[in-house]
């Protein structure tokens, strides 16, 4: 029997609806960094009313995680923002670079859905910066350094054009976002060729960029969403060196295969360690939050070794 290539912490699923002290209905595709030597998770919640909120849980050893009184950031209720958060915020996505943390959140409204850019530095007081994609995009993840001078971004449109691939981005100031193109897509037939989208953010090796991604493969009961990894040429990221041909992890556990939404993995963010190893969180079930381990250079020989083209 093959060996997995996540292993799934034990005690999983480490976050759920009842561990928060304000009421949600659910806990789910969080992003999550380091600050000051200690793990932070930004988690997106369900209200009763169907709409999200993101809340905050802290944690020592990565997998403990003790979450905070209050909701992180809800929809706001000023200006443009207000506008285009009105049916809520979700899915984000946490880049440390230059000293500042940068969030990238999914901001719902009538308008359908954009990408919002949020700053902090403490995770305590929180600027939001600007509205960085008309609708319909999502899954925006931005590159820890810049490159060439420039910030680096991917994402994907929430449509059926081109259909549903991962595209590049990039810009001068965060703000502005150009040269765009596209560089991954569904294979036919594939456990990925329903649709593709940017899933952590991009973790810098020796050999590239690895970036964790979702797939979606459809079926007669539904949907189901697994994670793949592909990797990144380090100073050309809009050239993918290769994509592993089969997934990393799929829904097993009774979490990930029922819950808000069945048959769901969902990875927003992962953190890289000294010892090689990266923790990958994701959403099962669109319900609660789950935690594994996996090896950085096995993942990223799977991309160059197991792989099939990016386009």
């Amino acid at each position: 029997m093959r060996e997995p290539i996540v292993q799934r912490y034990s005690k999983n699923p480490i976050l759920t609806p009842e561990d928060i002290p304000y009421p949600v209905e659910t806990v789910h595709n969080a992003g999550v960094t380091k600050h000051e030597g200690r793990y932070v998770m930004l988690f997106r919640s369900h209200k009763a009313t169907g709409r999200c909120i993101l809340g905050l849980a802290d944690s020592d050893d990565g997998f403990h995680f003790t979450p905070r009184p209050q909701p992180f950031m809800v929809p706001s209720s000023d200006g443009v923002f207000g506008e285009y958060e009105a049916f809520g915020v979700e899915d984000p996505r946490i880049c440390c670079i230059e000293g500042a943390y940068l969030i990238t959140y999914s901001a719902y409204s009538k308008h359908g859905v954009r990408i919002g850019l949020a700053r902090t530095r403490d995770f305590v007081n929180l600027e939001r910066v600007a509205l960085i994609t008309q609708a319909d995009l999502r899954n925006v993840v931005i590159f820890p350094e810049r490159i060439d001078g420039r910030y680096v971004r991917l994402d994907r449109p929430h449509s059926e054009i081109s259909p549903w691939a991962i595209w590049i981005s990039y810009s001068p100031d965060l703000v502005h976002w150009g040269d765009s193109q596209v560089v991954m897509k569904p294979v036919a037939y594939h456990w990925d060729e329903m649709k593709i989208g940017p899933g952590a953010t991009p973790i810098r090796t020796s050999r590239g960029w690895l970036h964790i991604y979702h797939g979606v493969f459809p079926t007669m009961d539904g949907a189901v969403y697994r994670l793949g990894v592909a990797l990144h040429d380090l100073h050309d990221p809009a050239r993918v060196l290769g994509v592993c041909d089969r997934w990393i992890l799929q829904p097993e556990a009774p979490w990930e295969v029922t819950g808000y939404v069945h048959n769901v993995v969902f990875t927003c963010g992962a953190v890289p360690e000294e010892d090689g190893t990266v923790k990958i969180y994701w959403g099962g079930a669109d319900k609660v939050m789950c935690a594994g381990t996996a090896v950085i250079d096995e993942l990223v020989e799977l991309c160059l070794t197991d792989a099939r083209p990016p386009v």
